[in-house]
């Protein structure tokens, strides 16, 4: 994870592709991010560094 000098977005690794993925400054543990390169949904995991993680798959409940 790099971050811009005064506190600008960092940059972390998409687990799924390794690609950069940039992470706003204001980003919060569980936001979900995409993945510029191969789209995959990731969560935002930790802040200081930021580390991501693929989101889980939201289960459809069908109105049950």
């Amino acid at each position: 994870m790099t971050a811009a000098a005064g506190g600008g977005p960092a940059v972390a690794k998409c687990p799924e592709c390794d690609a950069d993925v940039t992470v706003g400054a204001d980003a919060v543990k569980g936001e979900i991010v995409a993945c510029p390169d191969c789209g995959a949904e990731l969560e935002v995991t930790g802040t200081g560094p930021a580390t991501l993680a693929l989101a889980p798959e939201a289960d459809e409940d069908w109105g049950e």
